[in-house]
């Protein structure tokens, strides 16, 4: 045990686990990252991007909010106000919530299941559309499309998710086009956590965001011999004639309102009986709770890249003043590179050796990641 006073780097502790790799001066995250960029100081895009949520007029974003919600209310007549696509997570309950109960909207909620809910999951989902009272729609692939998808999406994306990806954003918006639905609203802003935005882009969810952000690659590349184009139909993006017959749009509110992630759980546990769970990964119980891969698809960052979820939510802590960059880098020490209990889940639906698994990742490796050992 350290003596009081002592400073955690003379004892040679909360150091970078990887000395050869660029670490941000400010939190934890590498430049092996998809889309780090540091700048002179070092700093990378999302530290920048927690320093300007400091200085955002957040009263008139939100005031921008409602003009917005109150267009789309006026023009609904009978139909729905605004799709929300939820899976129950944190932050689509809290999605759910603010449109309903603050704002008076009625949404249509909508859930894409990847198919590997928890039992906490589940009940997160369920308990939060009665108390809210929204209509819901869900969709469900089939099992074994699931686990033939799964396999292919880790010769294809170096991921387990590709079917996650692809139909969290595909699906709604099928949705919203058959619906005729043109209010589609998401939760944190692209720019909160990672780096491949910042607050002043004011990113919005549209076929590019689709492609290059959340589904990675497009339909046709995941088609094999036991995959159809035809199987591959709920994850295809409507086409531009569609969107545009509709006038679908869509919005982030962490780009309107101030988010926090810990608050809104709070929040959540309080009013809701919103439940947290030991998620494979990480030491913070709220995050992807709802599904039972996270662990699998953040042990396979690791591999491709170095480093994993406890990376990613310490670097967040670091950034709100929850932590030090030295305690970050102890817990990272800790937990990134744990095997998750659920990689057996995988292989035994996927077929693959572990021995296979790591070969694939590594030769997915870019830039600096190629040199980790």
């Amino acid at each position: 045990m350290a003596n009081a006073g002592e400073p955690i780097r003379e004892m040679g502790l909360g150091r970078p686990p990887n000395e050869d790799v660029q670490y941000c001066s400010r939190c934890c995250m590498p430049e092996t990252s998809e889309g780090t960029i540091f700048d002179d100081m070092g700093i990378c895009r999302a530290c920048q991007s927690s320093e300007q949520k400091m200085h955002i007029d957040w009263a008139e974003r939100q005031k921008g909010l409602g003009r917005v919600l109150e267009h789309y209310k006026s023009i609904s007549g009978n139909n729905y106000d605004c799709l929300v696509p939820i899976s129950g997570g944190k932050d689509s309950a809290f999605q759910l919530h603010l449109l309903t109960k603050v704002y008076g909207m009625k949404p249509l909620a909508c859930t894409f299941s990847h198919s590997w809910f928890t039992e906490t999951g589940k009940y997160n989902l369920w308990n939060i559309l009665e108390k809210v009272d929204a209509d819901h729609i869900m969709f469900t692939p089939n099992r074994t499309l699931v686990n033939r998808i799964a396999r292919n999406s880790l010769q294809v994306i170096g991921d387990s998710c590709w079917h996650c990806h692809a139909g969290v954003g595909a699906f709604p918006l099928q949705v919203a086009v058959k619906f005729q639905i043109p209010l589609v609203v998401w939760g944190e802003s692209v720019a909160e956590a990672g780096n491949k935005a910042s607050y002043d882009d004011q990113v919005t969810f549209d076929e590019n965001y689709y492609r290059e952000i959340s589904m990675k690659a497009d339909a046709d590349k995941m088609i094999t011999d036991d995959i159809s184009r035809r199987d591959l139909y709920p994850f295809q993006f409507p086409t531009k004639e569609e969107l545009e017959t509709v006038g679908v749009r869509g919005i982030f509110l962490g780009d309107y309102i101030f988010w926090d992630g810990e608050r809104q759980v709070e929040f959540l546990k309080e009013e809701y009986g919103w439940r947290e769970d030991d998620v494979e990964g990480t030491y913070k119980g709220y995050k992807s709770v709802e599904c039972r891969m996270s662990g699998v698809h953040d042990y396979a960052k690791y591999v491709k890249r170095g480093f994993g979820r406890t990376t990613d939510h310490a670097s967040q802590d670091v950034r709100a003043g929850l932590l030090t960059r030295e305690e970050a880098f102890e817990l990272i020490r800790e937990l990134d590179g744990k095997r998750p209990d659920e990689l057996d889940y995988y292989l035994e639906i996927t077929g693959y050796t572990e021995e296979e698994f790591e070969n694939i990742l590594k030769a997915k490796r870019t830039g600096k990641a190629k040199d980790l050992v």
